[in-house]
């Protein structure tokens, strides 16, 4: 494949996941989290959503697919565990004294309602 399709496909990939973190989001702040923060890059990996519901705060896992069944296998212990090491760093940023931390996953695929995975890694 040439590497203008390839720019291109990884644009339209970009563009989608962009999309899934939106709605993501709104979905999450009609479940009563606020949005504290989005595409949080560290050193160790990236973190789509930080939400807080009270003493609560969530590193969230976002996936978008284009078909549901593809969203049992959109999410492993090795993307869960970067996700991890993200939220460790960016926790001094967000969780404060008194305050839980969990990571979460939430799946997303047209038609379907979103999958909410709370405390989704426990090391």
């Amino acid at each position: 494949m040439t590497d203008w399709r390839q720019t291109a496909q990884r644009t339209v990939a970009e563009a989608k996941g962009r999309r899934g973190e939106w709605l993501a989001a709104q979905y999450l702040r009609l479940k009563g989290w606020s949005i504290l923060a989005q595409r949080q890059k560290t050193p160790r990996g990236e973190v789509d959503l930080v939400a807080r519901r009270g003493n609560l705060v969530a590193f969230v896992e976002v996936k978008w697919r284009a078909k549901a069944q593809d969203l049992d296998f959109a999410i492993d212990a090795r993307r869960l565990a970067r996700v991890a090491a993200a939220a460790e760093i960016l926790a001094a940023k967000f969780v404060h004294e008194g305050d839980d931390m969990q990571i979460d996953v939430l799946l997303l695929a047209p038609g379907q309602l979103p999958r909410h995975i709370a405390n989704a890694w426990q090391p």
